[in-house]
């Protein structure tokens, strides 16, 4: 699986964010409290989900199953002017990132072992401290292996002078 290289310009989101960790996974609870809601955010750019992870400087260098992240369901708006109440906002900054056009159930994790520990270390380049994030469009079927989606992985180029 080859990612493309994208830089992906600044997104201004709304929607409803969770602290979990791997050993505490709460993404269906997210989903659950965001969906019924979404249709109260009126100002969408397109129909697409989004969810980004915001994950602490260290959480990949001293990975443990018990890591506490941020998960968040939004949807991408055009400005911040009618945010629902219990809906909070977030500025996802623009950046290079490497994105992998996924077939298959999101509750698969051989594509993020596969990213992390093979397609990574072998590129050119090495994780960057951004969100990474994921783009539920058209394709994409909760708990289908006929699903598509689209991960970014936020990336920056490797120090070659080492």
């Amino acid at each position: 699986m080859k990612p493309r290289i994208e830089v992906s310009n600044e997104k201004k989101l709304v929607g409803k964010r969770l602290t979990m960790s791997l050993a505490n996974y709460r993404i269906g609870e997210l989903w659950r409290s965001f969906i019924p809601r979404r249709k109260e955010i009126t100002n969408t750019l397109t129909s697409d989900l989004i969810s980004l992870v915001v994950y602490e400087p260290t959480y990949f260098t001293d990975f443990k199953p018990t890591n506490e992240f941020e998960r968040w369901a939004t949807v991408e708006v055009v400005n911040f002017d009618n945010v629902p109440t219990e809906m909070e906002t977030f500025v996802l900054l623009g950046g290079l990132y490497a994105v992998f056009d996924y077939k298959g159930l999101s509750t698969d994790n051989a594509v993020f072992q596969y990213i992390f520990q093979t397609w990574l270390p072998n590129s050119a380049y090495i994780l960057d401290d951004r969100p990474h994030f994921e783009v539920l469009g058209a394709k994409y079927k909760n708990n289908d292996p006929a699903s598509e989606e689209e991960i970014w992985i936020p990336i920056k180029l490797r120090n070659t002078s080492l």
